[in-house]
């Protein structure tokens, strides 16, 4: 496969793509102090039309699959043993967020409206653009020592590998609680009060271990 060049245009591109997610991250954090995302319990028909929460998750997450898959194996890094692993990590997250999880919810859920699921496959386009450019590209892999690089990376894997397990537990308390068919509960035993709580902990800890 032909490899992306790296261009002033596109090394403009990432910059500029980089510098927009930071910005809009700041302002989503503003915007939602006072704005509740309305999808699961929260659910508005205000938003507009609704699909079911299986096609929004497949809609939303699908760019961290296939836009990584065809933008990674460019990069001038590519076929490096360093990126190979860390792009590995990425897909492995987002493998089972596209095709695993969605399946696993349970028909009677909250429906998602197609512009909430529009915006969050925007933020994966953006996302995918810059980790899969970043990783094969980029990053500057010479400017660290081979045992340094792989001693950060597999204490960066315990921490992912932690972060994913607290990540899928959680969500499978929660999915068999819906299930159930008596609305939104508080998972209890187990260390898992509060789940959701220890989803958002479980996808942090999950991306810390792929930075570090």
């Amino acid at each position: 496969m032909k490899m992306m060049e790296s261009s002033d245009d596109d090394e403009r591109l990432y910059n500029y793509s980089l510098l927009f997610l930071y910005v809009s991250g700041i302002c989503n954090l503003f915007i939602l102090q006072f704005l509740q995302a309305p999808y699961g319990k929260h659910f508005s028909p205000r938003w507009g039309p609704a699909i079911s929460p299986t096609l929004a998750w497949l809609l939303m997450e699908s760019p961290s699959v296939f836009l990584t898959l065809l933008l990674f194996p460019r990069g001038l890094h590519s076929s490096s043993p360093r990126s190979l692993s860390l792009i590995s990590l990425f897909l492995l997250h987002y493998l089972h967020r596209t095709f695993v999880y969605p399946f696993r919810l349970p028909p009677s859920s909250n429906k998602t409206p197609i512009s909430i699921a529009l915006l969050a496959f925007s933020f994966n386009l953006l996302n995918s653009y810059l980790q899969s450019r970043s990783i094969s590209h980029y990053v500057d892999y010479d400017a660290e020592g081979g045992m340094g690089f792989w001693a950060r990376f597999l204490g960066g894997l315990l921490v992912f590998l932690w972060g994913m397990s607290v990540n899928v537990r959680s969500d499978l308390a929660l999915v068999r609680l819906r299930g159930e068919g008596r609305g939104y509960r508080v998972p209890r035993g187990g260390g898992l009060r509060g789940s959701a709580v220890l989803i958002i902990l479980g996808r942090l800890l999950s991306g810390l271990g792929g930075l570090s």
